[in-house]
């Protein structure tokens, strides 16, 4: 079973690793493309939002789902 709050620390710290622990890779992909995104189009203003975002929906996923394994 997943644990949600290493879920939201994972994806705080690198956004989209928590989604990926999650095994939800495609949501991880997003977050790790998005994120650069901001950071550089914002100037570096408004890139730790999307570190609160993913980190969010990290844990939300890992707490509505606990029972699903992760996969390979």
């Amino acid at each position: 079973m997943r644990n949600a709050g290493t879920a939201a620390v994972l994806s705080f710290l690198v956004p989209g690793i928590g989604q990926i622990y999650n095994g939800t890779i495609w949501r991880g992909v997003f977050w790790l493309i998005v994120t650069p995104g901001v950071w550089i189009g914002s100037g570096g203003l408004l890139g730790w939002v999307c570190h609160i975002a993913a980190a969010a929906t990290a844990h939300k996923y890992a707490t509505q789902n606990p029972s699903r394994y992760l996969t390979a």
